[in-house]
């Protein structure tokens, strides 16, 4: 990316005015190097009203817009940035991308004094965002709409590739679910609904969750916690036995229920299994289901459906659930 002296730049453009108009200009957007200040804030400073600043730096981008004509191909640079990303930018991206980490405040200056450059304000759905045009910030809106719609119909996160159904390059429907609060890309750059625990891990069970999903198969909670970053054995332990969606499979083990792995002791898994089957089943077929839903010794299946209490062998040795 083409790279200017923004400060330079800026210092060049404020060295006719005064100086309580450069000072002014200076704390408004932070070109000595600080945070941008409230017009409140410098009025504050200077023992004035916050109409009087605004009033001072209205006339100060007078002065300043009148020698902007030199620097028309830094503006011109602005326009083939945001034309790139389909002509609109989230705006910490914008200020961290054009001014190279150092210069932000500089280029947030430069931005505010020509047209098309049009800053929209932050609100429920779109953060912060810098546009050079209308249309750009309706089809936007049109494209973010469409791919949240696509995966709240799917309930999984995805590829750009695979989300890209409103003919846009990928570079400009990045840039728009960029500004979008509530579709968010997470480290395997994967897009998802905000709230989506695999977008947006909130605490231990969440991203023990996170680890299931990645792993693909069950695990020891030590396990898991291992895999869990700055997590005590016994804090995971305690959220995977509270969170419905694992399952307790084997001593210590957990799997996902959303693997098929259904909840309850040996008996319950052995009960599930013959109202299934509708029929009486042979000790091997009952032993064969179980322990596709159990990781546990083959004994431990036979002790529970020896169980009288609960199950019934006939005089063909299969077994069913006796009825009470």
């Amino acid at each position: 990316m083409k790279v200017f002296n923004y400060q330079k730049i800026c210092s060049d453009l404020i060295s006719k005015l005064s100086k309580r108009e450069k000072e002014v200009i200076s704390r408004r957007f932070g070109l000595d190097g600080k945070e941008r200040e409230t017009l409140e804030a410098v009025g504050n400073g200077f023992g004035i009203c916050r109409e009087r600043v605004r009033q001072i730096q209205k006339a100060s981008f007078d002065k300043i817009k009148k020698r902007t004509e030199k620097y028309q191909k830094v503006f011109s640079h602005f326009l083939e940035y945001f034309k790139e990303s389909g002509g609109l930018r989230k705006e910490d991206v914008l200020l961290k991308e054009l001014g190279q980490e150092k210069e932000g405040n500089e280029v947030y200056f430069l931005l505010t004094l020509q047209e098309p450059f049009q800053k929209l304000n932050e609100n429920d759905d779109l953060y912060s965002l810098w546009t050079i045009d209308e249309n750009s910030h309706l089809l936007a809106k049109r494209a973010i709409n469409s791919v949240f719609s696509q995966l709240k119909k799917i309930k999984k996160p995805l590829l750009l590739q695979k989300l890209n159904k409103v003919s846009l390059t990928e570079k400009v429907l990045a840039s728009y679910l960029q500004v979008s609060k509530k579709i968010q890309k997470n480290e395997d750059n994967l897009y998802g609904l905000s709230y989506w625990p695999e977008i947006n891990p909130r605490g231990v069970k969440d991203k023990a969750y996170l680890v299931f999903k990645k792993v693909k198969k069950p695990l020891h909670f030590s396990e898991v916690a291992n895999l869990v970053e700055k997590s005590h054995i016994q804090t995971v332990h305690n959220e995977l036995i509270k969170d419905n969606r694992f399952v307790l499979v084997g001593r210590g083990i957990y799997a996902l229920a959303e693997w098929g792995y259904y909840p309850g002791q040996v008996k319950d898994v052995i009960v599930k299994t013959l109202k299934q089957a509708g029929e009486p089943l042979t000790k091997e077929e009952v032993l064969e289901e179980v322990l596709k839903q159990r990781l546990i010794k083959r004994n431990t299946i036979l002790l529970n459906l020896g169980n009288k209490e609960y199950f019934l062998k006939d005089s063909e040795g299969r077994y069913q659930i006796k009825q009470i």
